[in-house]
């Protein structure tokens, strides 16, 4: 932080003793003081729960969208293929919400793969949303969503009336640890409001520990999922 020093231009050259004592005797009968102390407020602390509010209005929770391993991190054998992994994601998130209680209100991915079997021709299918947009850093809370997204994301809620909103897991990121094998994992996610085509969140989960194990670190970060919903 750069030091900024406020100067008195009266105080570059001498001034006569009586201006000086004047001075003082009117700033002392005003209440006033030779140096002001700017109030200090403490950091704003980090919402623990910032989705707390999902606990009773539920969401539609869509699948994971894309998955990035960090370079240098051999982990093709471990991980198998992509769709492996991020369906994986999308089963430890599941399992994890609903093991914390989170059950009216809530859809998952394959919920939503019912729905659009059923409803081919409207419905739009929850592993082809146009995500990419959403993996940049400058997608932010506040965002506005791009078409098509939006108008995916509206339907989407248009066809489950009780939804009012969207729960994106974005990309899942394996991170090199100090171990040449082992990683730890990252969650990019993202709550949407489709009615406003706007990011009401946009944050990242990490998982809390490193591990070989690609799933050891999926369930970690479904954890970590649940803990900005209800506590443990």
């Amino acid at each position: 932080m750069t030091s900024v020093t406020t100067f008195n231009r009266h105080n570059r050259m001498p001034l006569a003793v009586r201006s000086s004592c004047l001075a003082l005797a009117l700033a002392a009968a005003c209440g006033g003081s030779s140096a002001s102390h700017p109030s200090t407020s403490p950091s704003p602390v980090p919402d623990a729960r910032p989705l707390a509010s999902l606990a009773a209005t539920g969401a539609i929770v869509t699948p994971t969208y894309a998955v990035r391993v960090a370079p240098g991190l051999d982990w093709s054998a471990r991980l198998g293929s992509s769709r492996e992994i991020l369906r994986a994601m999308d089963d430890d998130i599941a399992s994890t919400l609903t093991a914390r209680g989170l059950k009216a209100g809530w859809l998952f991915a394959t919920e939503l793969a019912v729905s659009y079997k059923r409803n081919p021709t409207y419905a739009p299918d929850p592993y082809a949303l146009a995500e990419e947009p959403l993996r940049a850093p400058a997608f932010i809370a506040g965002s506005r969503l791009t078409e098509p997204l939006a108008s995916q994301l509206r339907t989407m809620i248009a066809l489950h009336e009780n939804a009012r909103v969207v729960l994106v897991p974005i990309e899942l990121r394996f991170d090199r640890s100090d171990s040449s094998s082992a990683a730890r994992g990252a969650l990019r996610l993202a709550l949407i409001d489709p009615r406003f085509s706007e990011a009401r969140f946009v944050g990242e989960v990490k998982s809390d520990t490193t591990s070989a194990d690609p799933r050891v670190l999926t369930a970690s970060l479904a954890r970590a999922v649940a803990n900005l919903i209800v506590g443990r």
